[in-house]
């Protein structure tokens, strides 16, 4: 599922995003999300979201697990 639509995400969620600095390679960085930055109810881009580490970037892929299987 991606990550476009507000309503689909929530705190605590297993989410990859893709952060700004990997933008242009696509990288994607797991984590769960601790806070929604975006306001608006879609993002065409991909909701903005704080990592419980504190990375923050834009959802790629909701409900993931990590490809190391974590």
């Amino acid at each position: 599922m991606n990550g476009q639509n507000r309503k689909d995400i929530y705190p605590g969620q297993e989410v990859a995003i893709i952060l700004k600095k990997d933008q242009r390679n696509g990288k994607l960085t797991y984590g769960i999300v601790k806070d929604l930055l975006t306001s608006a109810a879609y993002h065409s881009r991909g909701i903005k979201v704080r990592l419980e580490d504190g990375q923050v970037g834009r959802v790629a892929e909701i409900d993931v697990v990590e490809p190391d299987g974590e």
